[in-house]
């Protein structure tokens, strides 16, 4: 049985918290993922742009699902990106944690939204569905970022979802990437810096109790 995989991209020696990485997907699919799937690789300039932004002190785990697909009601990637969210936990105990995923990652980040681990969250181009249930706790600072020319994910339900998160005490940025569709390679170095960005100051928010 294939198994899911986390990967270190960035060890900070003096860490201030640690941000785990959520890769894209498909709606039904039970091939095994690799390491070198698009989706996978796609999220990998954002790791380093995080470790990047913060100084290094910021560590940063990619994981990387057992299989490619959603699975309906399976929700086949949440419980890969819950252990390892606990792994990422015990290994900075007591440190704030982020997330960053995109389309299907982005499902699986608002799906752990409402654990108190989590300090900050970033979804790029998530994929939800009108059926989708918004979580989210107070404290916690989200960033959603869409392409307006994506025709894969709806920008329409993404705005929804954040403002479903703002109803429950989240404190939301919604932002419109002009132009820009679903791969976000127009202003790839605009989505990698803020959402890394974003990542670093509500970690560093968190640190710090402000």
């Amino acid at each position: 049985m294939h198994e899911p995989e986390l990967r270190w991209t960035h060890e900070a020696k003096e860490p201030r918290g640690a941000v785990l990485v959520l890769h894209g997907g498909r709606s039904t699919s039970q091939m095994p993922t690799s390491w070198w799937n698009v989706a996978v690789l796609r999220m990998m300039p954002f790791a380093w742009t995080v470790a990047s932004e913060s100084h290094g002190h910021l560590s940063v785990a990619v994981l990387r699902y057992a299989v490619r697909g959603w699975n309906g009601s399976a929700a086949s990637p949440v419980a890969d990106a819950r252990s390892a969210l606990d792994e990422v936990a015990a290994r900075y105990p007591g440190l704030p944690l982020g997330l960053l995923g995109h389309s299907m990652g982005g499902r699986v980040a608002f799906r752990l939204a409402g654990d108190d681990r989590v300090a900050a969250l970033v979804a790029l181009a998530p994929w939800v569905e009108r059926s989708d249930v918004a979580m989210g706790h107070p404290g916690l600072r989200a960033l959603v970022m869409h392409g307006t020319r994506d025709r894969i994910t709806s920008p329409r339900n993404s705005k929804a979802m954040a403002d479903a998160m703002s109803a429950l005490g989240v404190d939301v940025t919604w932002r419109a990437m002009e132009g820009e569709s679903h791969s976000m390679l127009r202003q790839a170095a605009a989505w990698h810096r803020e959402s890394a960005q974003f990542l670093v100051e509500g970690l560093n928010t968190r640190l710090h109790g402000r």
